[in-house]
């Protein structure tokens, strides 16, 4: 049987090259890449960080998790 249903828990994944640039001004369309994905807390109990496309940068950047 399972032991428990809160072992995987929904987190948001942010551009961390948008935040720290202010998104670029110079483009037309502004804001900031987000992805909604789940995570095992008894597999990974730190913040999660992966290489994920940002629409607003035009390449591969570090995503990293931040609070709901």
């Amino acid at each position: 049987m399972a032991k428990g249903k809160d072992v995987r828990v929904t987190v948001i994944l942010e551009c961390t090259s948008c935040v720290r640039n202010g998104v670029n001004a110079n483009k037309a369309s502004t804001g900031i890449s987000r992805y909604i994905t789940q995570k095992n807390q008894h597999n990974t109990p730190n913040q999660l960080e992966l290489r994920k496309f940002c629409p607003y940068c035009y390449k591969h950047t570090i995503h990293g998790e931040i609070k709901k």
